[in-house]
């Protein structure tokens, strides 16, 4: 196995329940040559206590808040290893996840970006459950459409050569949402080469939902939105936009689109409008929408078919709400 030095790089900000689990998951990895780096960014509780308790084992150092990325590009300017695994200090690492990707990596010693699934951990009214979040599409991946989809990894399943993310500038500090998928943006403008590697050893735990992402949808989609428009602009200028990149782009801002519908319907039509204008065929497809969705759509265009829908999800929490209401109350619903 190749022996490349891995920073394990920790950003912290106020999770007390979790930085001991995540960084005792790096100091328990099993590839030996690795150094382990907090930056605590500010924390108002007993983060920077925890962090001290490990000694020497770990280097770490603390500053005011000045948000995920500010403390990301500290840790790259303390790292000294060839490759970086960075950890949210609210996630945790499987024992063998950075020996399994060095070694996947003496195969393809010129990958930049080594990405693998990863694991994710709900937590949820005192119960947690884990899912695997898998790279959907077959092989070969193609990390353009990989992004467009939202479905390259959260940054902890990946692996970092440190000098492509120096190349790039390192994560941009104004980024409040969506900071590893702007960063995966530009890595592939700089034409960074990305590997997939199927194992899944990271993982994610999903347990709050006062995220930047979580608290303003209209601003991630925003962001979700400009990220596809610059992968189309830049795959255009080098000639490579194909017609199934061209496709998945178009899908993608119609899912998009339907969400947005929810609390945006003015936005969301005017995305579809958009849509039209570079495809007057397109048709919805995929999975992830229902053979319904794409009859209605034909005959009653997009706003109808989600006016449609949004009458039928009224009509099914109604009709939830009467029966816990004759639950509760002993009497059979109204009949309508």
């Amino acid at each position: 196995m190749n022996d490349y030095q891995v920073s394990i790089l920790i950003p912290c900000y106020n999770t007390e329940q979790w930085i001991a689990s995540a960084i005792e998951s790096a100091l328990n990895q099993t590839y030996p040559n690795k150094e382990i780096i907090v930056v605590d960014d500010g924390s108002t509780d007993r983060s920077l206590e925890i962090i001290k308790s490990f000694g020497d084992r770990i280097r770490w150092e603390t500053g005011l808040n000045r948000g995920g990325n500010a403390a990301r590009n500290r840790l790259l300017e303390l790292s000294t290893g060839e490759w970086l695994q960075y950890l949210d200090a609210d996630d945790y690492l499987l024992p063998d996840k950075i020996e399994t990707q060095i070694r996947f990596l003496s195969q393809i010693s010129d990958a930049d970006i080594i990405y693998s699934p990863v694991i994710v951990e709900y937590h949820k009214d005192n119960h947690s459950w884990q899912k695997i979040d898998r790279i959907p599409e077959p092989l070969p991946h193609d990390p353009c459409i990989l992004l467009t989809r939202w479905h390259l990894p959260q940054t902890g399943g990946v692996l970092w050569r440190k000098e492509a993310i120096v190349d790039v500038g390192g994560w941009n500090e104004h980024q409040n949402c969506c900071q590893e998928n702007e960063l995966y943006l530009r890595l592939l403008m700089a034409e960074k080469r990305f590997e997939y590697f199927d194992a899944p050893r990271a993982v994610y735990r999903a347990w709050s939902e006062l995220t930047v992402c979580r608290k303003d949808p209209s601003e991630t989609y925003r962001w979700r939105l400009e990220i596809k428009d610059k992968i189309e602009q830049h795959l255009e200028a080098k000639c490579e936009l194909t017609q199934l990149r061209q496709d998945v782009i178009n899908q993608s801002r119609l899912e998009c689109a339907r969400i947005i519908w929810n609390f945006d319907p003015g936005w969301a039509a005017n995305l579809v409008k958009k849509i039209h204008v570079i495809n007057p065929n397109f048709t919805p497809s995929g999975s992830k929408i229902p053979k319904i969705y794409r009859f209605l759509y034909k005959i009653l265009g997009f706003s109808g078919v989600e006016q449609l829908a949004q009458i039928k999800r009224l009509a099914t929490q109604f009709k939830s709400l009467s029966n816990i209401n004759a639950l509760v109350g002993g009497k059979h619903p109204p009949r309508i």
